[in-house]
């Protein structure tokens, strides 16, 4: 959906330092409530119990909030995982409810159930994988064309797992349910079902490439869009873009680690730049004006006179945009004295008469130096006591 997203936190009625805990309660108690199986033909409740489970899915998982809570809705943009088709059928199954009940109401009071479900609702593994950019990739923004090493449907059987012309069998044993269940007295024992280890399906003639698995590994290519103001270090996510689980279903995700080259002119802290710029000695002294890069080009700055080497000047704006907003950083500017090399015999004349004119003068000229020798003096004249 194209409309602006609602904030998690408001949609299950929590604070940002909400615990797992406040989470599962309030995702608990609003599912049931907006359930569309308890509000049959209301749109109204099926579009709520999408947001519901939207929010919930995100919050829930430490990772995903993390990303969440410092980059918003943008940390997502990449990802395909929340398209509504995802919520358009019926919602008749009594599991429903359970699963709400069974798997968030148990793990509020830490009675997990160990569900033995069939490794074909398993989901796929995570991809990790660094993607290398400029500064100039992170200041506007870049789609790159990435390969990654992914475990895909199995080019043969199409992620069947099954030798051409043949098919799965559900198993008889277990139904294809994936477990045995057994009364032992009052209570109901609950087993991986051992003829098809949890699978439901019994394959015969298993594929020759896969071995039955319904997947292989394959290099993939991929376009990634990395938004303006990542930095160093971030991840961004794409949601199904992992690893495929058995028989190609429930894919992983792909993280794409943010690393940055090291950059001619600039550094970067936080969304601020930092630059070192030379001035000559006569600039520092008297002032003038100097070209300064900036992002957008260079710009004139005015040098105040008697500027010292280490004075760190601040224009403001002039950094990188933030991802979350449209406020920029700064632009930090440390200047030094350049010493001159290579002087002429004029150039040298006109040195060593102002250094001349300056030892004649040194209280008011150089008024740190005058003040270092006097320690010294000082020093030497307690030591000799």
């Amino acid at each position: 959906m194209n409309m602006q997203k609602k904030d998690y936190y408001k949609i299950l009625g929590i604070s940002k330092d909400a615990s797992l805990i406040d989470i599962k309660k309030s995702y608990k108690r609003l599912a049931i409530k907006y359930h569309p199986d308890r509000n049959k033909g209301s749109k109204y409740c099926e579009e709520r119990f999408k947001e519901i489970k939207e929010a919930y899915e995100i919050l829930s998982d430490n990772n995903k909030r993390s990303m969440y809570d410092q980059y918003g809705h943008t940390a997502f943009n990449n990802s395909d995982s929340y398209d509504d088709s995802v919520f358009t059928s019926s919602f008749t199954s009594s599991g429903d409810f359970s699963d709400i009940f069974g798997d968030v109401f148990g793990d509020i009071f830490g009675n997990k159930k160990n569900k033995n479900k069939s490794s074909v609702h398993n989901k796929g593994t995570d991809v990790n994988c660094d993607i290398l950019l400029n500064l100039e990739d992170v200041i506007y923004g870049v789609s790159k064309n990435i390969s990654i090493n992914v475990i895909q449907k199995c080019s043969l059987c199409n992620g069947t797992g099954c030798r051409t012309g043949y098919n799965r069998k559900i198993c008889h044993l277990c139904k294809g349910s994936g477990n045995l269940k057994t009364k032992q007295g009052f209570f109901t024992v609950q087993q991986t079902c051992p003829n098809c280890n949890g699978e439901c399906y019994i394959i015969d003639n298993p594929c020759y490439i896969c071995k039955g698995e319904g997947v292989e590994k394959c290099t993939k290519n991929i376009i990634v869009k990395i938004p303006a103001g990542v930095n160093d270090g971030d991840k961004v996510r794409l949601a199904g873009k992992g690893n495929l689980g058995s028989y190609g279903k429930n894919p992983g995700d792909l993280y794409i680690n943010i690393k940055l080259k090291k950059h001619a002119i600039f550094s970067r802290s936080g969304n601020n730049l930092y630059c070192k710029i030379p001035i000559n000695f006569s600039i520092a002294a008297l002032g003038g004006i100097i070209e300064v890069p900036t992002l957008e080009g260079n710009i004139n700055f005015k040098i105040p006179s008697e500027t010292q080497t280490g004075k760190i000047f601040i224009i403001k704006n002039k950094g990188i945009k933030s991802l979350n907003s449209n406020l920029k950083g700064d632009l930090l500017c440390k200047v030094f004295v350049e010493t001159p090399i290579n002087l002429n015999k004029y150039q040298k004349k006109l040195l060593y008469d102002l250094g001349f004119s300056l030892n004649n003068n040194n209280e008011n000229n150089n008024p740190k130096s005058k003040n270092f020798f006097d320690k010294v003096k000082r020093f030497f004249k307690n030591f000799t006591k």
